[in-house]
């Protein structure tokens, strides 16, 4: 297994303490334990049928999309998690007769390590990359393991796990002329809905793993509007200790007070002209193809540099 570490487990494991200690938790430590990956699936799985359509769609489109690059073409998913989506494109284009090299991208090792075990499964040559996107400096670590023209794809509304002013900008950063960024996002399609069971426990899971119950305190979720742009949406989770709580993280323990809060990681949405607004406007991509899901919960957007 070909995995090119840029963040390890032990810089990791320190983010974590600190972030803890901070009263934030970014998004990379709610796919990083083995928990975490356990509820991250059992959520996944609702959400699944709708993308895969989407994909499946684009996979019959693959080799067209890909014509001007010639025999060779690079894949580099950018949050890849497990991959199965990246799979649907990356076997189009093996059944097209093109030379093609996957690069996912992930802070997770465990979700990184299924993904490149299903490239290898599908006999595509893989070389996975374990770095944070957050980081400016990854993600062009990350895109230079390939000359352009590259298909970069970030797949599940990967974006909304980030703030999208910042992140859409980073990477566009790294999209090249002639590169092609297929990027999906998540619908804001009507009033709010309460939280589903299994989101509370995806949520939980970081702290569950630090030792931290559910009895230990309350997580609740609220959507507001980012003043920021018209059509932009945050979920935001945080949770409320109700009693004194002592984490164990990074080798060390993290005390938190009864009453004391921790912002979870948030999730962003969009309207349609939300996103193609972050996608034209402010990151300066042009935006060649457009497909909604068939139950009008995503977008996908295929984009080049303008």
């Amino acid at each position: 297994m070909n995995i090119e570490v840029l963040l390890t487990e032990a810089e990791i494991a320190q983010e974590f303490a600190d972030s803890l200690e901070a009263r934030d938790l970014p998004e990379k430590f709610f796919y990083w334990t083995p928990l975490s990956v356990k509820r991250w699936k059992e959520l996944s799985e609702r959400s699944e049928g709708s993308l895969r359509a989407t994909w499946e769609s684009l996979a019959a489109k693959a080799a067209g999309l890909t014509a001007p690059f010639g025999a060779k073409v690079p894949v580099i998913s950018l949050g890849a998690g497990e991959g199965l989506k990246d799979r649907l494109f990356l076997r189009a284009l093996v059944a097209a007769g093109r030379d093609v090299k996957y690069f996912p991208v992930d802070a997770s090792q465990t979700l990184l390590e299924m993904a490149v075990a299903g490239a290898e499964d599908d006999d595509v040559e893989v070389l996975g990359i374990k770095a944070d996107i957050a980081s400016h400096m990854h993600l062009v670590l990350a895109a230079d393991v390939s000359e352009a023209p590259r298909i970069f794809l970030m797949v599940g509304n990967t974006l909304g796990g980030f703030d999208p002013m910042d992140q859409i900008k980073q990477v566009a950063d790294v999209v090249q002329k002639g590169d092609i960024l297929i990027i999906d996002a998540r619908l804001r399609d009507g009033a709010a809905l309460p939280p589903r069971e299994e989101q509370r426990r995806f949520v939980f899971a970081p702290l569950e793993a630090a030792g931290v119950t559910p009895d230990d305190g309350q997580v609740d979720f609220a959507e507001n509007r980012d003043d920021r742009l018209d059509g932009l949406y945050m979920v935001t989770r945080r949770f409320q200790a109700a009693r004194d709580l002592r984490f164990q993280a990074g080798g060390k323990e993290v005390p938190m007070a009864r009453g004391e809060r921790i912002l979870l990681n948030f999730r962003y949405m969009y309207t349609a002209e939300a996103f193609r607004w972050l996608l034209t406007e402010h990151a300066g991509l042009r935006v060649v193809g457009e497909m909604n899901s068939p139950d009008g919960r995503f977008i996908t957007a295929v984009c080049i540099r303008a």
